[in-house]
């Protein structure tokens, strides 16, 4: 198992933690030289937020860990391919590392729809890997929606 592969099963933790009170299940983590400084699950529907994304909830936490909201150095871990919102906060926070679980055909912001992750709008971001157990975070979204219908 890679580095990846084994960060991801945190993030997947959070998703399940998502699912488990009605929320899409994302989850994400942020760390530095292998030390989680913040998890994240969406609470869109929880907090009335439209801004409640895994991936934003997880930078806060690790901003406040840190102690500031630049990031560097940092590898942000997410169950599902951000959106153009998340993208942004991740270029924003200086993340230099993004892995990706599931890829998102409606939404995705890392090559699916649309690619923001270029240096022009991400500078500080130097790696994208997507695909990192995506047949197990795509599943668990697929139950997800099924459970709804």
């Amino acid at each position: 198992m890679t580095d990846a592969e084994g960060w991801m099963d945190l993030a997947i933790e959070e998703a399940r933690a998502a699912a488990s009170v009605g929320e899409v299940p994302v989850g994400a983590i942020v760390l530095r030289d292998g030390v989680v400084l913040g998890k994240g699950r969406n609470t869109t529907e929880e907090a009335d937020d439209p801004s409640g994304h895994a991936e934003v909830n997880a930078l806060r936490a690790a901003a406040q860990v840190d102690g500031d909201w630049r990031l560097e150095g940092t590898t942000l871990v997410v169950t599902l391919e951000p959106c153009t919102m998340c993208v942004g906060a991740i270029a924003l926070a200086r993340v230099e590392h993004l892995i990706y679980g599931a890829r998102d055909p409606r939404l995705g912001a890392c090559g699916s729809i649309l690619d923001l992750t270029d240096t022009g709008i991400a500078p500080h971001l130097r790696e994208v890997e997507g695909g990192v157990r995506e047949s197990e975070c795509g599943e668990m979204l697929r139950e997800f929606f099924r459970s709804l219908r």
